[in-house]
């Protein structure tokens, strides 16, 4: 499997499933990727929504996930450290873990975006997303992308 991501709850550009949004259960879809490119020491994952209207919307920062892991389980738990070592960030409700989709209104787009880092970060849980981006540059080997959208 080449290095792309993809997700067996939704395909690139169709909605994201109910489940998956603040209307459903709200948890956070099943992910998974192939394999990285060479000296990929971790990856970041970063989930955002380009038209709220207030500007970009945080819905999931997750880092230091190892470098040996293909995917990320679906409902994963909004704990500030995961049981794989990897750590969840703020989202823009100001809480950690997944927010799913939650448009107030129209179609949103939402974009899961993988990072291939050539380094474990030094970073707390919690960190925001600008924190986590400043951390990664110039360790960011490769980045795929993931789109979904959702409307109420």
């Amino acid at each position: 499997m080449s290095f792309e991501l993809t997700s067996t709850a939704f395909k690139q550009g169709q909605p994201i499933p109910t489940a998956y949004t603040c209307r459903g259960r709200d948890i956070s879809p099943p992910l998974t990727w192939g394999d990285p490119p060479p000296g990929t020491q971790g990856f970041a994952l970063i989930m955002d929504d380009p038209d709220a209207p207030a500007g970009i919307w945080v819905h999931w920062v997750i880092y230091n996930i190892p470098a040996a892991a293909r995917g990320l389980t679906e409902a994963l738990a909004a704990d500030a450290y995961l049981p794989d070592g990897s750590l969840q960030g703020e989202n823009s409700w100001g809480k950690l873990g997944y927010g799913g989709p939650c448009p107030p209104s129209g179609t949103h787009r939402y974009f899961f975006k993988l990072f291939a880092l050539d380094t474990i970060l030094s970073l707390p849980s919690g960190t925001s997303k600008a924190k986590l981006l400043q951390s990664m540059e110039g360790h960011v080997l490769s980045q795929i992308v993931l789109m979904g959208t959702y409307s109420k």
